[in-house]
């Protein structure tokens, strides 16, 4: 066996790579081997149900361990699937604050960000090796996807431990440049919070679809976010004229709309500025060219064009406050969401890490922006 994967199980050639933290204590028994444990085993059921794979759920309700690793080790084989860990050893008591240390306590020239959010933050240099052998062992598979599983792994693939920012987000690995990055939480996590695991489950079956290519897949979008007060109103013109939907959105500062943005196919959309910047200045350079700015939003939301929203409801009490009306308004996104699957997060940001590939939805807010209350 190559020793870049000496503690791993799966095929070296495999298309998806789990990535945990460390072992814990029956992975210490096992020598290594990763996810044996109680989170290992929920972990099996997860990615089973997920990927509608039985044989991996009756592996994990094997009373012997032996028995249900062996099941495990042919799933992973005939699936193409590695797991392995960030450390591959076991830190005292099972806390990662024993590998770590404070700032002060390193190099100038230390290359990497901390790896907790509670002191001790970062990692020591005498563990840093472990990262060469993770990257080894990803060079040497060089999946399609690697699926950072909870905090340590993101910041090893990603360099940020931030993974409730992060989760969902497809990204590109700081560690193994091109390499493909699903964050979400870690299988312990899960235990610890019974509500993340409707999240896990879907992150996963993202992964089993992002596992079949190793490009990222951006959607290809058209959106004006500085249109002139001509641009606007002939835009308008052309919306009113030849849309079938229309999805409006408001953003808002200091209880103010800020701005207003209008899609009208899954490519096409438009954002009108009212608020410039922070300091609370105009977007429109005198009061009658903002009027007429005003005057195409109305017309757009005043027609008879159906209208879908995220969270509609929020957004129609400041539309009510400034005067405007508007029809036909049809669907939630966030509502109908949430009748399907009531057990999952509802707002903007987690719609868009499932349904979407866009980037990290956290990482795209501005400063200062207010977030509507679903999210």
């Amino acid at each position: 066996m190559s020793a870049a994967f000496q503690h791993s199980v799966g095929p070296h050639n495999a298309r998806t790579v789990f990535v945990g933290e460390a072992w814990g204590a029956e992975e210490d028994e096992c020598g290594g081997i990763p996810f044996v444990g109680q989170s290992g085993r929920e972990f099996a059921r997860m990615l089973g149900e997920a990927w509608n794979a039985p044989q991996l759920l009756a592996a994990a309700s094997r009373e012997r361990r032996e028995t249900w690793l062996a099941e495990r080790e042919t799933w992973l084989q005939e699936n193409g699937v590695l797991l392995t860990n960030v450390f591959a050893l076991r830190p005292q008591s099972n806390n990662l604050a024993h590998l770590c240390c404070a700032r002060d306590d390193l190099p100038a020239d230390y290359p990497h960000g901390p790896v907790r959010s509670q002191a001790p933050r970062y990692v020591r240099e005498e563990f840093l090796p472990e990262l060469s052998r993770l990257r080894e062992e990803l060079v040497g598979a060089r999946p399609n996807l690697v699926v950072a599983l909870g905090g340590t792994a993101s910041w090893a693939l990603l360099g940020s431990h931030s993974v409730g920012s992060l989760r969902g987000a497809i990204a590109t690995a700081k560690l193994v440049p091109d390499l493909k990055v699903l964050p979400t939480y870690h299988p312990a996590g899960v235990i610890y919070q019974w509500s993340l695991r409707g999240t896990v489950i879907a992150d996963l079956m993202k992964a089993q679809n992002e596992s079949q290519h190793p490009d990222i897949i951006r959607p290809e979008r058209s959106v004006q976010v500085s249109p002139d007060i001509d641009d606007l109103e002939d835009m308008t013109e052309q919306i009113l004229a030849n849309a079938k939907i229309l999805s409006p959105d408001i953003e808002t500062l200091n209880g103010q709309i800020r701005c207003i943005g209008f899609a009208w196919t899954r490519r096409d959309a438009i954002v009108i500025p009212f608020i410039n910047d922070l300091k609370g200045t105009s977007y429109w350079f005198d009061e009658a060219t903002e009027l007429r700015a005003w005057a195409c939003v109305r017309a757009l939301l005043e027609s008879d064009i159906p209208k879908v929203g995220q969270n509609f409801l929020f957004d129609l009490q400041y539309l009510t406050r400034a005067g405007i009306r508007p029809r036909n308004c049809q669907h939630d996104t966030m509502l109908l969401h949430h009748v399907m699957f009531p057990e999952l997060p509802k707002g903007l940001g987690f719609l868009g890490s499932i349904y979407t590939n866009e980037t990290a939805w956290k990482l795209m807010r501005k400063h200062g922006e207010e977030l509507k209350r679903d999210e």
